[in-house]
Order: structure tokens, then C-alpha cells, then sequence
């Protein structure tokens, strides 16, 4: 662990695709003074370097209302990590390059957050506007209840 204690919250997502920009949105919406903040398009293995000084790491990224009306968090487990296959990469696979490269992966978790409209376009739908908000509570939460374990 570092002793500065900070974490890495990485929003990633297509922003002029309406709601899949909700990880991007996040993540520029996202203000704590522990937190590093990163709006990335896609995640790429450049990433694992700035994970791999992170003592927490979370993900941020929309998904289809189909899959769940509620925003999800999901703790990552490292023993479901596979290695990235082309260049871009799903947060597990990321985590498990991180590992593979650095010998360390911090504890890390998913936030998805669901979406309706995926056409062109840059706003948000309603749903996702409330996602948003949800999805920066909860992260505060993760944020607060894991910094004081490792302080």
C-alpha cells in the first residue's frame, strides 16, 4: 500500500453515444480529494501502470436497462481475471494484466449503471441522469468505507 492512500476511479464509455457516456460522466462528476478521476473512451493495458500504484480501484460504465433497472456494484474478484485478448478490455482483464505486469492489483470494484438511449447523440435519458447520481453515492461510499480501513 502507498502511503498517500488513493484510489483510481476510471469512467469509461463512448460519449457521443447518449447513455453509454454515463462512465465518463461519472467520472468528470466525481470530486474527492482521494480519488484520482480518469474519462477514458475504452479501457486500454496503459491503464495497469496507474492501477498498479492504486490502493483501490473502480470502474464506472453503463449498460443496457435489460441487464438490471438498478445500479450494480460489483466487488472484482482477482481470481476471475483474464488476460486482455486485443486492446481493449473489460475491467477484469485489466486488473489481471495489472497483476501479470506489476505483481500487484488493488482491490477493485464495477459500477454499471444502466442505460436506455445508445444512439448518436450527448445527452443523457432521465434514467441515466438518476444512474449518475446513484452511481456518485455509492462510490463515496466505497471510497469511505475502505479508506478507513486502510488509514
Amino acid at each position: 500500500m502507498s502511503t498517500t492512500g488513493y484510489a483510481y476511479a476510471i469512467g469509461y464509455g463512448n460519449e457521443l453515444r447518449s447513455d453509454d457516456g454515463i462512465g465518463q460522466r461519472v467520472a468528470k462528476a466525481l470530486h474527492l480529494s482521494n480519488v484520482k478521476s480518469l474519462a477514458v473512451h475504452q479501457l486500454t493495458p496503459e491503464l495497469a501502470e496507474a492501477l498498479a500504484h492504486a490502493d483501490l480501484a473502480i470502474f464506472i460504465d453503463a449498460c443496457l436497462m435489460s441487464e438490471s433497472s438498478q445500479v450494480q456494484v460489483e466487488s472484482l474478484s482477482s481470481e476471475s481475471f483474464n488476460i486482455i485478448a486485443g486492446h481493449t478490455a473489460d475491467p477484469r482483464s485489466l486488473l489481471a494484466l495489472t497483476q501479470a505486469l506489476y505483481n500487484r492489483c488493488p482491490p477493485a470494484w464495477w459500477i454499471k449503471v444502466p442505460g436506455v438511449n445508445f444512439e448518436l447523440g450527448y445527452s443523457l435519458s432521465p434514467i441515466a441522469e438518476i444512474g449518475v447520481a446513484i452511481a456518485l453515492q455509492k462510490i463515496t461510499q466505497i471510497i469511505d468505507e475502505n479508506f478507513t480501513l486502510l488509514l
